[in-house]
């Protein structure tokens, strides 16, 4: 792995003898990162069906091409604001004497992205729109489960970019690991939890400040006030999106007794709608591989055992079972109870347990009791309930009357908390992220020092300071 230590080493050498990063640069950078991507979008589009077994192409381009550059192009429309020192007040009376503090933010340096396979062009590109903003060069460990995504990124840099400013490697379990270990000055992971606790191992040898996006169980409550056929139309399109394949994915829903059939029934009829057949859909993407395929279908079994009713929604009454495609139909799971898997995992997929709460405080226990998730989504119009489901939970991120869509608004900061991540990016949070908050105070004329009593001899200045230095 000699040749990554020779590609952070060049990164490194080239970044400090750039220092000060000029706002041009970075928007230049900036503007070649978005080019890469549009001017290479159907070969991306071709890359990521391939790599699926098959992606919606249009999905793609709004997914993985499209929000790829919206983030860039808005990082260059907002550098110039976020780039600015920030002045800081000083202590009385020493502002009176002439004395300033402000913050300048500075690049960190080289930045590691370890990327998924699951949005394998837009959670890289996304993240980047922040390192490049802030004045950082970028190495990015593509996902070893998106190898033709892999190849173009590797294939295509080289016309955008120096290997001393971006640099793409792919490879294994070997070099992922390989890669965390690298002193970077910040490392990036987007993935699994399981994943991300070696990846934080790895980085804490070189004190490599993280930034990790996980994953988790998702929750939907439906409050009594819901419109429910709103609420299952929303839930559909978000859990059959990528075929469930989001970190955000909407993972189970929790309903009152009385609203489960009409939320059953409401799912059925958004999927059928959206989706009305699945096999030979150019609309619908299909499962990454045989791995996660097989495991979805495990899931589903082990509920099926302890005693769940699967209803799998296949309007046109497809075969699957002949079928090599790797589509899946929204599977919708009712009586499911906290010993069956597809309770203690993140799905990942198109399987959507219901579980009933009694009473609003029932649902968030059963959010509580669970790790805290990176998203949560109450649907309902009753305030006095929102605001205690807001209070009384604590999630990465929350959509209101929606799922996911708070990701993508980009001035708000996206990341997990506990199990589902550490730290934020997005828009200025992204900027900052990737900067040093460097603290800066110049000192007043005046002999500050013998004013506040810090020269010896000490005396009555002395006890003046500290008297008040310690009022209230």
């Amino acid at each position: 792995m000699s040749d990554l230590k020779a590609i952070l080493a060049g990164q490194r050498a080239a970044f400090m003898a750039e220092l000060p990063v000029s706002i041009a640069t970075r928007k230049d950078r900036l503007k070649r990162a978005a080019a890469m991507i549009g001017d290479n979008a159907e070969r991306f589009c071709d890359a990521l069906s391939e790599d699926f077994g098959h992606r919606s192409r249009e999905q793609s381009m709004l997914t993985d091409i499209a929000s790829s550059i919206a983030p860039i192009n808005h990082s260059i429309k907002s550098l110039d604001k976020w780039a600015r020192p920030e002045r800081r007040p000083v202590q009385f009376p020493l502002g009176l004497l002439g004395a300033k503090a402000w913050i300048e933010y500075q690049p960190k340096g080289v930045i590691g992205i370890i990327a998924p396979w699951n949005f394998p062009v837009n959670l890289i590109m996304s993240p980047l729109a922040g390192v490049l903003a802030a004045g950082n060069r970028a190495m990015v460990k593509t996902s070893e489960f998106t190898p033709r995504v892999a190849a173009l990124f590797e294939d295509v840099v080289g016309q955008y970019f120096a290997a001393e400013e971006l640099a793409f490697v792919s490879g294994g379990p070997d070099v992922g690991k390989a890669f965390a270990e690298l002193p970077f000055d910040h490392l990036i992971f987007t993935g699994a939890t399981a994943i991300g606790k070696h990846i934080l191992h790895a980085a804490a040898d070189n004190l490599v400040p993280v930034t990790l996006e996980l994953g988790g169980k998702s929750p939907v409550i439906v409050g009594k006030s819901a419109d429910l056929k709103q609420t299952t139309e929303r839930v559909a399109l978000g859990k059959m999106l990528n075929a469930g394949q989001i970190c955000l994915a909407p993972d189970y829903m929790l309903v009152s007794p009385d609203q489960e059939a009409a939320v059953v029934d409401g799912l059925k009829a958004a999927a059928t709608a959206m989706y009305p057949t699945l096999l030979a859909n150019p609309d619908y993407t299909a499962i990454i591989n045989d791995r996660h395929f097989q495991r979805l279908g495990n899931l589903l079994d082990d509920a099926r055992a302890k005693g769940a009713t699967v209803e799998a929604v296949n309007p046109a009454g497809e075969d699957f079972g002949t079928s090599n495609a790797r589509k899946m139909p929204l599977h919708i799971i009712t009586g499911v109870t906290d010993d069956m898997a597809v309770m203690q995992e993140e799905i990942f997929g198109p399987v959507l347990p219901i579980r009933r709460y009694d009473g609003i405080d029932d649902a968030i226990d059963q959010v509580n009791r669970r790790d805290r998730p990176l998203g949560l989504y109450y649907f309902g119009s009753d305030g006095d309930e929102r605001r205690r489901v807001l209070d009384r939970t604590i999630a990465g991120g929350v959509t209101l009357d929606d799922v996911i869509f708070h990701i993508s608004m980009e001035e708000l900061p996206f990341g997990g908390i506990g199990p589902s991540g550490m730290g934020a990016y997005h828009g200025r949070d992204g900027f900052k992220t990737f900067s040093h908050a460097k603290s800066v105070y110049k000192q007043a004329k005046l002999d500050v020092a013998k004013l506040a009593g810090l020269k010896p001899p000490y005396g009555k200045a002395t006890m003046a300071s500290v008297k008040r230095q310690m009022k209230g």
